[in-house]
């Protein structure tokens, strides 16, 4: 699809306040911006319904205590889960950590190892660290291909009996590159291992089916997918999450409490410990309902075509070194040879123009790449050819100063 028929197909700015007119915001893999459907739901929360769930008789604690139900029912339907496989967490960092903590902590045992790859985010990789350290496990990391993916046939020829558990990026928040979750999962299969996919970069812009792709854990934030900050979920299969102990202790998650003895509530509640996020988990309800109504399918496209675009468009500058395949998702990592990631990011900032400039907690990736630092523009739903423009006449500025 072409960047012109993509945009006829798409052309959603007008629900996004916060983005004024000749603002180029490229930033959506760190955070999207919200949609007017998403505010108003929040604010209604909050004005109109709010009140506390799973604990009062009162008329209103039960209507939004099923309101925070019905949005677990339709995260679990997003993502092609069950309501009581999805746990609302804070983000994916804490869902991730939770898996660590509660599957990890209590599963591996000194001699076990955790296979991670190259392009994991600081939140896939800390957390194995602490684990293994704590329980004398090992972390072996796959390298990645030439044009930036997951080596999946490394990782099939390092896979061995003592994998306990492989984590891996759906999409990687740097180089937008898209892993075959599918074959990856029968890969740790095929050693008895357990996958972990991180979906920050997938869930706002293609469809996810965790059924379908065969993982144990999935976990993903409602910030990058047009909802509210501080909410996210970790799916994972029933089976495993019986096993898991709590996360917390506190109220919410207790079944009964005694001085002598303390006994838990099932699964998702027992990892739910204290007053939830609930106008988060309201927004997020809000935000899978605007981008479903739009098409996963549509947004996918979409970014496609404006990745597409920005690539070529980049690649004709001399001064440009691209990271990652041609086929990223969403995201385009780049550098102006000689000029620091930083000066880059604030001279196209004085232009309108927003984008990330740092190692984007993914400080191992760097090494790997060879670079300290890259600048990353990225795209979400309201985005479109003249930010692309603004982007590239933004970086021909660099070059002038620069040069």
């Amino acid at each position: 699809m072409s960047i012109a028929t993509a945009e006829r197909a798409l052309d959603v700015l007008a629900d996004f306040p916060a983005i004024p007119a000749g603002w180029a915001y490229l930033d959506t893999a760190a955070t999207a911006q919200k949609p007017r459907p998403v505010i108003d739901a929040i604010a209604r929360a909050y004005d109109e319904t709010y009140a506390t769930v799973h604990r009062g008789v009162y008329q209103r604690s039960a209507d939004m205590t099923l309101a925070y139900e019905a949005a677990r029912r339709r995260v679990a339907q997003f993502i092609g889960g069950k309501p009581d496989e999805c746990v609302f967490v804070r983000g994916a960092t804490e869902g991730i950590n939770l898996v660590a903590q509660c599957w990890a902590g209590t599963q591996l045992k000194a001699g076990d190892r955790i296979l991670l790859s190259q392009l994991e985010h600081h939140s896939n990789i800390v957390p194995w660290q602490m684990v293994a350290e704590r329980v004398g496990a090992a972390i072996d990391v796959i390298p990645l291909t030439a044009d930036h993916c997951i080596d999946l046939d490394a990782m099939a020829a390092m896979l061995r009996p003592e994998h306990k558990l492989v984590a891996l990026a759906h999409v990687s928040n740097v180089l937008g590159s898209v892993l075959d979750v599918r074959r990856a999962a029968d890969l740790a299969h095929g050693v008895g291992a357990k996958l972990l996919v991180d979906g920050c970069q997938a869930v706002p812009r293609m469809a996810v089916d965790v059924s379908a792709l065969g993982c144990d854990f999935y976990v993903f934030s409602g910030h990058k997918l047009y909802g509210p900050t501080g909410i996210g979920v970790l799916w994972a299969r029933a089976e495993l999450l019986d096993t898991m102990p709590p996360y917390q202790g506190g109220g919410s998650m207790i079944d009964r409490v005694t001085f002598a003895r303390t006994t838990y509530a099932p699964p998702p509640t027992r990892f739910e410990a204290g007053t939830p996020h609930i106008v988060g988990v309201i927004g997020l309800h809000a935000a899978i309902d605007y981008a479903a109504g739009i098409g996963l399918d549509r947004i996918h496209a979409h970014e496609t075509a404006l990745v597409a675009n920005a690539r070529e468009r980049l690649s004709t500058l001399n001064s440009v070194r691209l990271f990652g395949p041609d086929d990223s998702a969403g995201i385009v990592s780049f550098e102006v040879v000689g000029v620091h990631p930083h000066d880059v990011g604030t001279i196209l900032d004085e232009a309108g123009v927003a984008i990330r400039a740092g190692h984007h907690c993914a400080q191992p990736l760097m090494d790997v790449l060879g670079v300290e630092a890259t600048a990353r523009a990225s795209f979400g739903v309201y985005n479109n050819s003249a930010d692309i423009d603004a982007l590239v006449n933004g970086i021909e500025r660099v070059t002038r100063i620069f040069g």
